[in-house]
């Protein structure tokens, strides 16, 4: 069932390794109900995903306007990268398919791009001005930039070689748990990505965000202490995508 209040939409937000979602009111950022979390099927193909989506709208009693996030590249709607899950998502519609699922339309958007929406608008990232860079640190590594308070859209900087090798196959947060990486070691790596991006970009803030924002007091320290720039974690912590999701489909709705 829609809910009567237009300000509360369902977010979604597609993981490499879990699907998250739930109702989001959009001028709080916060989430009405406890969110629910599936775990990605694998492999990770169009319509095994989409009937996850199906069943988190049907949890939540939900059809109507819904924003998902998703880990690849999207221009109106449809997919054009696969790192993270099966290459079949290429150059389809994915938005319409979800449509489907969800019983109203949807506006997708990358995963990252939806974390830093929900961060700029009622996280870390409020009232900022010039180049505030996000990363977040899960699956893989994904980014969003802003200048001013405007998303550049699509980035890629977990693709970004250092030392001849994508940072995200060197420090995401799950080859940092996968290979056993302390967190003073895992900052010494990621200190010469944020160094890279600083000579690229002179930010005024980088955000921290991702599963690994929830153990911000255990590398934030260290991470501080290799860069020139400010460093926060994210507030909406793993929620950020679901929030800046719905919130996107509120704008553009």
């Amino acid at each position: 069932m829609r809910s009567p209040n237009s300000n509360i939409l369902l977010g979604i937000d597609i993981g490499g390794t879990g699907i998250k979602g739930a109702p989001v009111n959009v001028k709080t950022g916060q989430l009405t109900q406890e969110r629910l979390r599936i775990k990605t099927p694998q492999p990770a193909k169009p319509e095994a995903i989409a009937e996850v989506v199906e069943q988190i709208a049907n949890h939540f009693e939900y059809s109507g306007p819904a924003g998902i996030a998703f880990p690849s590249i999207v221009k109106d709607g449809v997919i054009f990268s696969a790192t993270n899950v099966d290459e079949s998502w290429i150059n389809l519609d994915a938005a319409k398919l979800f449509e489907r699922h969800v019983g109203g339309p949807v506006t997708l958007i990358n995963d990252a791009d939806a974390a830093g929406i929900a961060e700029m608008r009622f996280g870390a990232g409020v009232g900022r001005k010039g180049v505030v860079i996000l990363l977040t640190f899960g699956t893989g590594i994904g980014s969003a930039i802003f200048c001013d308070g405007v998303l550049l859209t699509n980035t890629e900087f977990g693709q970004l070689k250092i030392r001849g090798k994508d940072i995200e196959f060197r420090a995401s947060e799950r080859i940092r748990q996968k290979k056993a990486i302390s967190f003073k070691k895992w900052a010494d790596i990621i200190g010469e990505f944020l160094r890279e991006l600083e000579n690229l970009f002179s930010p005024e803030l980088f955000l921290i965000g991702g599963g690994i924002s929830k153990k911000a007091d255990k590398f934030l320290p260290y991470l501080k202490a290799q860069s020139q720039v400010p460093i926060e974690a994210c507030k909406m912590q793993n929620d950020a995508g679901i929030i800046g999701a719905a919130t996107l489909a509120k704008i553009r709705s």
